[in-house]
């Protein structure tokens, strides 16, 4: 049943994408510009068919018997409140001061909601941090959805990222915990797979902030529930996030160190560079997943079996990703134009 209730999303996904692609033609066009990494006048806000997908696959997991009522209200209301202020920041530039507040408030009712941050071992002590860890993981969480949002400029890269990542979430969790509910993770990806098809290189249609801060949080929250389970999965999660996460931390760290305002529009993550250097999307949308499934998915497997520390396991995945985005001059506008 559970199986046939994950088809369904993919088919609800796909056929809400289209229906939506039809609907934007004439009313929500991303027109290029210099700052864009596409050429052609292109309909944008269909992240909201995964953003309805998934809510209804959160209700029938909840009927189904596999969510708890604390996890239902923490998804619905985190993620509401972050795709209603994406859908307004897609039509109306809503002042950034007005969207972080949101941000925190999104994420802090889904800390509360989800039961915080896990006791962690860390370098071989067993921790917990408290008040501080939940305080930490808000951050933490505010930073992922932005992040995701900064890492939605090429096609399909951040529905492969989504798929990929929930995919291997999903196995370690069986890995870790054999009798563990996975189907919520599963869910995201169903949700996201009917999307993508539609905004496979070349896209047929954007996601907007409507879809990208909001898989962005539910990324996060997953992360938060998985380690709720085991909290070797909290380690588990950040390793599967760091193309994604490397490459808009180092880029933000690089722009700021050059003195750019951080939080314009720009076009110089790694991915972009690669994109242009390659005069395509689908490589790089596809590199993209491929090393989180051949190096990434690796190194948080040896984590969930125990045979490395969780931040070792970190740095271990993080650390080349940082020399690549460094030798692809992630957030270094100048280097990349010359």
């Amino acid at each position: 049943m559970l199986w046939f209730v994950l088809a369904v999303l993919v088919l609800i996904s796909w056929g809400l994408t289209a229906g939506l692609r039809r609907y934007a033609h004439s009313r929500w066009l991303d027109m290029p510009n210099e700052r864009s990494s596409h050429v052609e006048p292109t309909p944008h806000g269909g992240g909201l068919a995964v953003v309805v997908t998934f809510f209804l696959g959160l209700v029938a997991l909840f009927f189904l018997g596999e969510l708890p009522l604390s996890v239902l209200v923490g998804f619905l209301g985190a993620g509401a409140l972050v795709a209603a202020v994406g859908f307004w920041d897609d039509h109306t530039q809503l002042p950034a001061r007005w969207r972080l507040l949101a941000h925190f408030a999104a994420s802090t009712w889904g800390v509360f909601w989800l039961g915080g941050l896990p006791a962690l071992t860390l370098l071989g002590f067993y921790i917990d941090f408290g008040l501080v860890g939940d305080l930490l993981l808000v951050i933490l969480l505010v930073w992922l959805l932005n992040l995701y949002n900064f890492m939605d400029g090429i096609d399909g890269i951040a529905g492969m990222e989504a798929l990929t990542v929930t995919i291997a979430g999903a196995w370690l969790a069986l890995i870790a915990v054999p009798d563990a509910s996975v189907y919520l993770p599963l869910a995201l990806a169903a949700s996201v797979l009917g999307f993508l098809v539609w905004n496979y290189p070349p896209a047929k249609i954007f996601m907007g902030d409507v879809g990208s801060a909001f898989i962005g949080l539910v990324l996060g929250l997953l992360m938060v529930t998985s380690s709720q389970q085991d909290e070797r999965l909290f380690w588990a999660w950040l390793i599967l996030l760091g193309t994604f996460i490397v490459d808009a931390t180092v880029t933000l760290v690089t722009r700021v160190l050059h003195g750019e305002v951080f939080y314009e529009a720009h076009r110089s993550h790694a991915y972009q560079y690669l994109s242009r250097k390659l005069r395509q999307h689908k490589p790089v949308t596809l590199l993209y997943g491929a090393v989180n499934l051949v190096w990434l998915f690796p190194v948080a497997l040896m984590v969930t079996l125990g045979y490395l520390d969780g931040l070792v396991g970190l740095m271990l995945a993080y650390a080349p990703l940082a020399i690549l985005a460094l030798y692809f001059k992630a957030g270094n506008a100048r280097r990349q134009e010359v």
